[in-house]
């Protein structure tokens, strides 16, 4: 069957996380699956929370009518409410339901926002390092994206090398914090900062830029650490998330989309975004889902659970030498790869049977990612590999 040059492209350079996760399959028929350490996928390992698993069983026992049906595309006003209400409390604005188009999954959600906003050859700004899929759903419609690195030694925004991007051209900026790969939280500082950097590019060039949040790991920070609202700082601003991590349901593909309700032309905003939905043929988010996450809007997975996890990890590979920004949030490491090309460490790394990802599957080569939301058994035996490893490459050990 023909595959069009673009898309035969793209598989060309497509997910290294897919591949390396690939590439863990074959060493587990080899090995053994208790032999092979695999940090490739942000595949939650805990099971959602009892409050979902109540509600699942009470749905399932006393089912409503009607509940499998088609319902309005932009989802079910009962549960776009209840997001409604717990972005009201975080932002202190007042979101309504009609500003909440609840989608399939994160990625719906961008789809189609970007879908809504761009025009041909419109620009989208997204930070180095970035999650590799943000490319081709910017190409998805007709957008170009445009990278700028964060600070590289901290990964967080570098407020003057964003506002040199802004051209013309620019329709979106894309941020993720808590961030996937580096796992910091950008603080309300720079979100303010940012905010002020896009409302003074707008005056100046007479266009409305759009700052998209992916939020994903919102409610997944550590050590009290707090994850500011985008709604409080960025006037022309768009939530897009998932209960794929917080709740543990990546497979269920339940998410949303929120406008800040002071943006600029919101109700038209919103009709697009409605629109949208229903063309790219998601035609509307998982009925079930919708309904059992409405009551869970402040719900979420043990994050003891991962901190624990995060402690033993950071802990034992900086031990060994392994240089890495200590993450606030989500469930990643990316720390500099100690040879200078990092997709030879990490199929160094593959020789003691440790699968990572390399940086140059986020824009950055020279570093590499650890996904710790795995066994915490895996990752002690892991321990005395991750020593060999180290020793080969040149570290303590």
């Amino acid at each position: 069957m023909p595959v069009a040059d673009k898309v035969a492209g793209f598989i060309a350079k497509s997910s290294w996380i897919r591949k390396m996760f690939e590439e863990g399959e074959k060493l587990r028929n080899e090995f053994g699956a208790d032999k092979v350490y695999d940090f490739t996928l942000g595949n939650p390992d805990v099971e959602p929370p009892r409050a979902f698993q109540d509600e699942f069983l009470k749905l399932a026992q006393a089912p409503v009518p009607g509940m499998h049906r088609y319902m309005n595309n932009a989802g079910y006003i009962e549960t776009r409410n209840a997001v409604a209400r717990m972005l009201s409390s975080a932002s202190d604005l007042p979101v309504q339901g009609s500003q909440v188009v609840m989608t399939c999954g994160a990625g719906g959600a961008l789809n189609v926002v970007l879908k809504t906003i761009l025009n041909q050859g419109d620009e989208v700004i997204i930070l180095t390092p970035f999650f590799v899929e943000y490319r081709f759903y910017i190409d998805n419609h007709g957008g170009v994206p445009v990278e700028v690195w964060t600070d590289r030694e901290t990964f967080q925004l570098d407020l003057p090398a964003i506002s040199r991007a802004i051209t013309a051209k620019t329709r979106a900026i894309i941020i993720c914090s808590p961030n996937n790969p580096t796992g910091v939280i950008y603080p309300a500082e720079s979100l303010a900062g940012l905010g002020e950097v896009v409302a003074a590019k707008e005056k100046e060039l007479g266009r409305q830029i759009c700052v998209i949040s992916d939020e994903p790991y919102a409610r997944i920070s550590y050590d009290g650490k707090n994850v500011p609202n985008i709604f409080r700082y960025v006037t022309n601003s768009v939530i897009v998330t998932s209960h794929s991590k917080d709740l543990a349901l990546p497979g269920e593909r339940i998410g949303y989309l929120a406008a800040n309700p002071r943006m600029k032309d919101v109700d038209r905003f919103m009709e697009g975004a409605v629109f949208s939905n229903r063309v790219l043929g998601f035609v509307n988010a998982p009925a079930l889902m919708q309904r059992l996450v409405a009551g869970l809007q402040h719900v979420s997975v043990d994050i003891n659970a991962y901190q624990e996890k995060r402690d033993i990890l950071y802990g034992a590979l900086t031990g060994m030498g392994f240089r890495m920004v200590k993450p606030d949030g989500a469930f990643y490491f990316f720390p500099k790869s100690p040879l200078a090309d990092d997709i030879e460490f990490v199929t160094v790394a593959q020789k003691h049977r440790i699968l990572l990802v390399p940086g140059a599957g986020f824009g950055a080569p020279g570093f590499f990612r650890i996904a710790y939301c795995v066994d915490k058994g895996m990752i002690e035996r892991s321990l005395p590999a991750w020593q060999e490893l180290a020793r080969e490459v040149g570290l303590a050990g």
